[in-house]
């Protein structure tokens, strides 16, 4: 029997398929602020010299083992009231990150303007209430939402401390999470996204945000800690007595990351993994594969490997061992190799499906 070598795969032997895989993701508080240094000198965030951003790690962020895990920076709409204040500080710097955020998550508009974030999601609409003109930006890494944050309900939850007082920042506390879950909204740039929540015993699921599922973004009104969402008044941010919209005017971009990162109880959500495969069924029937073209295979023009019986038993089938599967292109290259967890014996009254896997 002649030796076969290569089988061409059918339509109906190759599949495709997908799969989501899941982490649960927690950010403490205690990373964010505490665990390495005194606060706001914590050895695991980064501030740069442009102070447009900073930077957290999971580790001082000098450590070779340092993960970095997020970015925190604020955002002002030139057209926010805060904007043309007279003491405005980087007031350039906070227009440029906003307007930067802005055209990458919200797009521009048929006049070409650039189109303000909404809580409604209607980023075209002219309600001015549901703006976000001043806003929190946490932006994930990579690391930790891989291809996306997963899509269900309660499936972000962000919890922050809306004590009044600076000394006190979690005598009360806020949650602010993903009600809508897979219901979510496309009109985005940036993919698909949902309108977050604010909920505490005085707010009733009231809109304070946007996540951006696949570009890892939460984008948080600084209303969250003012008397505009808190019964019981505006919260103090820094030790200098500040509140939020005065640190927007008269603080760094820096400052106010720092003021939030005080204020973070934890973060929790669950990032998603799309693992792209590709099944190929290569199928041995009985005919095949019996015999190999490897010179080994023969000694003195005779057949070396045996059905494993006797010699004075041994019938005149011809029998090989399988070890390897390999996948060429049309061309006859070698694309891609399977090796089997030990030598699997095939002879003309065996057949044999063989699943190979590639995963991308």
């Amino acid at each position: 029997m002649a030796a076969t070598s290569f089988k061409t795969l059918l339509q109906s032997d190759v599949q495709s398929a997908r799969t989501f895989l899941h982490e649960a993701v927690p950010v403490t508080g205690t990373i964010l602020s505490g665990t390495y240094g005194v606060f706001p000198a914590d050895t695991n965030v980064k501030n740069y010299t442009h102070g447009m951003f900073q930077s957290l790690y999971d580790y001082p962020y000098l450590s070779s083992s340092a993960n970095h895990i997020l970015d925190l920076t604020i955002g002002m709409s030139p057209q926010s009231a805060l904007s043309s204040s007279v003491n405005m500080v980087q007031r350039n710097a906070k227009n440029d990150v906003y307007n930067e955020m802005a055209q990458i998550l919200a797009g521009y508009s048929p006049t070409g303007s650039i189109n303000r974030l909404d809580v409604s999601g209607n980023f075209a609409g002219s309600t001015e209430s549901s703006k976000i003109d001043d806003m929190y930006l946490i932006s994930f890494a990579r690391l930790l939402t891989k291809d996306e944050i997963q899509k269900q309900v309660n499936g972000f939850q962000m919890q922050v401390g809306t004590g009044t007082a600076y000394a006190t920042p979690y005598s009360t506390t806020l949650k602010i999470y993903d009600k809508d879950g897979t219901n979510c909204k496309v009109n985005s740039p940036s993919g698909q996204y949902n309108i977050l929540y604010a909920s505490a015993s005085s707010i009733s699921d009231r809109p304070c945000g946007l996540l951006f599922y696949q570009a890892g973004i939460a984008a948080i009104t600084a209303s969250v800690f003012t008397s505009d969402f808190l019964s019981a008044g505006n919260c103090v941010m820094d030790s200098a007595g500040l509140i939020a919209p005065e640190m927007f005017v008269s603080g760094a971009i820096s400052g106010s990351a720092d003021a939030l990162r005080r204020r973070v109880q934890n973060i929790s959500f669950n990032n998603t993994t799309e693992l792209n495969s590709t099944i190929y069924f290569c199928r041995a029937n009985a005919n095949e594969f019996n015999y190999s073209s490897n010179p080994t295979y023969l000694t003195g023009s005779k057949i070396r490997v045996t059905d494993g019986l006797p010699q004075n038993e041994q019938i005149s089938q011809t029998v090989s061992y399988v070890t390897t599967v390999g996948l060429y292109s049309s061309a006859n290259e070698l694309l891609a190799v399977g090796k089997l967890s030990e030598p699997l014996k095939k002879n003309p009254e065996d057949e044999f499906t063989l699943r190979v896997r590639l995963d991308y």
